[in-house]
């Protein structure tokens, strides 16, 4: 599936149709640029959790955890060297777990992810829109 979206208001309401359909034990491996909008995106997927904190980037801290109506697992393994340290961070019991998962510069670990993951790239037009792919979707179509 692909989408345009054409601000950070519309990239925020597409993170909530995706959100209002995710199931616990989903993981959402985000592929983009630096600046892309993949925090954006994670908003919209808070907000449909029902998660009320402001969401930021875990650029820092690796990873934020939000209660909502289930756990938000919020990653970014960019300062990672690799899948070794990914799988060293423990994050088993949160891929595996009641909530879900969204990892940013998921490139890095694909090979530590379950096969059923949902990839979403986001892709910055020169016009300041983003193209957004999904794949591996399991549940239909998102309007």
């Amino acid at each position: 599936m692909q989408f345009t979206t054409h601000s950070p208001e519309e990239t925020v309401g597409l993170g909530k149709k995706i959100g209002a359909m995710l199931k616990k034990g989903d993981v959402i491996a985000m592929q983009g640029t630096l600046a892309a909008g993949k925090t954006t995106i994670t908003k919209g997927i808070a907000e449909a959790l029902g998660i009320k904190d402001n969401i930021t980037s875990p650029t820092f801290c690796l990873i934020s955890e939000y209660s909502g109506k289930m756990p938000l697992y919020h990653m970014d393994v960019y300062r990672l060297g690799g899948a070794e340290d990914f799988a060293d961070l423990g994050t088993d019991d949160m891929i595996y777990g009641e909530g879900v998962c969204i990892i940013e510069w998921s490139e890095k670990i694909m090979s530590e992810l379950p096969k059923k993951t949902i990839i979403l790239k986001i892709e910055p037009q020169n016009d300041g829109s983003r193209i957004i792919t999904i794949d591996n979707w399991q549940y239909g179509e998102i309007n």
